[in-house]
């Protein structure tokens, strides 16, 4: 097995009526391959990749509001989706395979 690396950072999100950010975490179980599809490309819009199934994403509160609102659609009786606002100071640490900034090639023909 080779050697695992470990990354690490913090962050710090205040729930005052100054601060505008929220930071969140997304986990979704979306049966169908193209609605799994159209909703990865959606998170994208908000924040980055942490896995296959995972986006992390520090928003204004109102972006945060309008994700809520656009997410039911994405679900069914099969499938879930959680999102997770996360207050406070906070540190993520990371086994393994460093979490990357995913972005999507746009070819206009």
């Amino acid at each position: 097995m080779s050697r695992l690396e470990k990354e690490s950072y913090f962050f710090e999100i205040d729930d005052n009526p100054e601060n505008d950010r929220v930071f969140v975490l997304i986990i979704y179980d979306i049966a169908d391959n193209r609605k799994r599809l159209r909703l990865s490309k959606l998170l994208l819009g908000y924040g980055f990749r942490i896995q296959k199934s995972a986006f992390e994403a520090v928003i204004p509160r109102k972006k945060y509001n309008e994700l809520l609102e656009r997410l039911p659609a994405y679900t069914s009786t099969q499938d879930s989706i959680r999102v997770y606002k996360i207050i406070g100071k906070g540190q993520v640490t990371n086994f393994g395979r460093p979490a990357e900034n995913e972005r999507e090639d746009i070819i206009v023909i």
